[in-house]
């Protein structure tokens, strides 16, 4: 979540026990600050991965004729090492990476994809039009989907958050002078067309990534475009509107900022700060109301334009979600529960239409990861709520994964497999290193002693109101739950908590007052799908932090604050992405991108390691984006010589194609969001 989105309201009005109170109680426990004990029970785990059920008791007796193969082993250890050195902090207009690297701009806001749009002017004054034939303003979270076995020409589809309108247009967002209101058409669809997500094709060429201009498989899809609902709500009373009467389809993606992709092919973008574009003046539902929907003023008051004479379809009036009609099929009560969640889009096919997985919940999506797979396991699915107080979620497939899928061309009707039927999860830590995942399904019994069909009805009502129904089975409320990762190696599983400064209570044994700085937690999947096993992984800090908030050790070269995008490459690497508020850090650095290998921290006796004092260095800064930004999105080239990490709202950059050239002293230039590739000089592989 970008800073310019975060809503500091707290939606979460629970009693439920916060992490902050389970952490106390933990470190307590566990003597973790003191001893640097690791995660005790991830070796007795990470041979089971990440699947949502027991193991398989039917034992196979060998035909004592025939020897059968013993089945080989995966490894449980990377192999790899990082072989950079730390680069240090950075405060430029520009961006740093390691000696021997370069930094190449790509496919910055604007670009055209295709020959219906004008090429990109720095006045601002490419209309809307323009702006869907272009690449999005923001971006955020991405992937790379390769179109031959080099590598080298490939997919990249890229999310983009939120707008700028001050950057979008000449002279910032027109208001009527008496009114106070929007009053220009084509400024909001300028800005509701610069929303959602882009598909890019590029090849490298001598080295360098270029974009194709008019390549069939270049697309937007934006605040606009129409998705097809699947699961527990589709053509549900909850999706009915004056636009789909059936509720089988919604208009628009908003806010994409994390992301994930599927085995079989498919790019996941997930919908983040959404609730603040919509409106309602009138009731509101329990849903909404939990979520955050916005009781006056939208964001950026696309609502403005309702009933304009250039308006179509009711492109502005549904923003506003006040009932006004006799059913909802004559207004836009329902159009804010056609956002939330997980939306599937097949990037190979230019022509087939987005899918909005309602199974996996409606809330503030922070990225959506598959774990480790299995043959003949159920697929799981990690996603964060990304607010103070909210909560981590599981996906459990009802169908056990087949492994021939992965060669899937019918891609979407395979998500339709794997995607609609299956159970939604909570994430309940409790203090012994322990946790349950709690169903979210209508017998599930409530902390009251009730079910979840008691208090919200059928699993539409349920996924229309996950939070909600959260609360009531007794949910661990976090420090703003966003991305997650798996490693590879051991199936264990990482996510991102960016900071919570409302955590003010103090106790003797908290290691910190507040969390300014955020964490990274870490767990593995247990015998069944309802238990876990949790530590921290690592503390953010500035290096100068007293011994109750520098608690991993950080020095000047891998000091952080507001851990944020995270990622895993097939290697098992860990990328670490900041998106830093906290003063502390940001004296010393913009936001930055990190490194690290989990998998070969290990103790003598093979357990996995948490990163403190003694190991700190092994997390090494890698890159740092320019002044202003925030460093978010993680994608790499299958031969790992090419890394894509995005610049989101820089302030006075990029000057040149060469990201790292620093903007001149007394220039000020239109600042464009733009994917950097990060590459070596002599083209072997990144990081190692």
């Amino acid at each position: 979540m970008s800073k310019a989105t975060f809503d500091p309201k707290c939606y979460n009005q629970s009693n439920n026990t916060p992490f902050a109170e389970i952490l106390v109680k933990h470190l307590s426990r566990r003597h973790f600050v003191k001893s640097g004990l690791g995660l005790g029970a991830m070796t007795a785990f990470a041979g089971l991965g990440l699947a949502g059920c027991g193991s398989d008791s039917n034992t196979t007796v060998p035909d004592p004729v025939t020897p059968v193969p013993p089945t080989p082993v995966p490894p449980t250890q990377s192999s790899v090492k990082l072989g950079f050195e730390s680069v240090s902090g950075s405060l430029t207009d520009s961006v740093v990476v390691p000696n021997g690297y370069r930094a190449q701009v790509l496919a910055p806001w604007g670009t055209p994809l295709n020959s219906k749009a004008a090429a990109w002017k720095d006045d601002g004054s490419n209309t809307a039009d323009d702006q869907a034939n272009s690449v999005g303003q923001n971006h955020d979270g991405m992937h790379f989907f390769p179109l031959n076995e080099a590598g080298d020409d490939g997919l990249l589809c890229i999310n983009h958050e939120y707008i700028e309108p001050d950057a979008l247009h000449p002279n910032g967002p027109t208001f009527d002078e008496t009114s106070g209101l929007r009053s220009v058409v084509d400024e909001v669809r300028k800005e509701i067309n610069a929303h959602g997500v882009s598909v890019v094709r590029i090849k490298r060429v001598s080295g360098i990534w270029e974009l194709v201009t008019d390549d069939e498989h270049n697309r937007r899809f934006t605040g606009a475009t129409v998705f097809d609902m699947a699961g527990p709500v589709a053509y549900s009373d909850h999706l009915v509107t004056a636009f789909s009467p059936d509720g089988s389809q919604s208009r628009g993606t908003l806010n994409n900022c994390g992301n994930g992709y599927t085995p079989w092919g498919t790019y996941l973008t997930c919908e983040e700060n959404w609730p603040g574009y919509f409106v309602n003046k009138g009731e509101m539902s329990a849903a909404d109301s939990r979520i955050g929907v916005a009781t006056s003023g939208t964001r950026y008051g696309w609502d403005h334009l309702a009933g304009h004479d250039e308006e179509r379809a009711d492109e502005f009036a549904r923003f506003d979600v006040t009932p006004t009609g006799t059913s909802a099929q004559y207004d836009y009560r329902n159009e804010a529960n056609g956002h939330g969640y997980i939306v599937e889009i097949d990037p190979f096919s230019p022509r087939a239409r987005g899918v909005k997985r309602t199974a996996l919940g409606r809330f503030r999506h922070e990225g959506c990861t598959f774990g480790k797979l299995e043959a003949g396991k159920p697929l799981v699915f990690y996603s964060g709520h990304d607010s103070r107080f909210e909560y981590l979620y599981k996906y459990v497939s009802n169908t056990p994964w087949d492994a021939a899928d992965a060669n899937s061309t019918n891609r979407l009707a395979t998500g339709d497999k794997y995607m609609n039927d299956g159970t939604l999860y909570v994430a309940r830590f409790d203090e012994d290193g322990k946790g349950a995942w709690l169903a979210l399904t209508p017998d599930a019994m409530t902390t009251d002693g009730k079910t979840l069909a008691d208090h919200l009805g059928s699993q539409a009502d349920i996924i229309i109101n996950t939070a909600g129904a959260a609360d009531l089975l007794g949910a661990t409320p976090m420090d703003r739950p966003e991305w997650c990762a798996v490693d590879p190696f051991t199936g264990s599983a990482y996510l991102t908590l960016t900071n919570n400064s409302k955590r003010t209570e103090a106790n003797p044994a908290n290691p910190r007052l507040k969390n300014n700085f955020g964490h990274i937690i870490r767990w593995d999947e247990g015998e069944s799908a309802a238990e876990f096993s949790w530590d921290i992984f690592v503390f953010g800090s500035p290096a100068d932090g007293d011994a109750d908030t520098n608690l991993s050790g950080l020095t000047e070269l891998n000091q952080f604050a507001s851990p944020d995008g995270l990622a895993f490459d097939k290697r098992g690497i860990m990328w670490v992405q900041t998106d830093n508020g906290a003063k502390e850090v940001t004296s010393h650095t913009n936001d930055q991108m990190l490194a690290v290998v989990p998998s070969t921290l290990l103790d003598t006796d093979g357990k996995q390691q948490t990163l403190g004092s003694a190991n700190q260095m092994e997390l090494r800064r890698f890159f740092v984006g320019p002044n202003g930004c925030e460093v978010t999105g993680f994608a790499i080239s299958p031969d790992y010589t090419s890394v894509f990490a995005n610049i989101q709202h820089p302030g006075n950059w990029p000057y040149s194609n060469d990201a790292a050239v620093v903007t001149p002293a007394g220039t000020s230039i239109r600042p464009r969001a733009a994917t950097v590739v990060i590459s070596k000089l002599d083209g072997t592989e990144v990081g190692v």
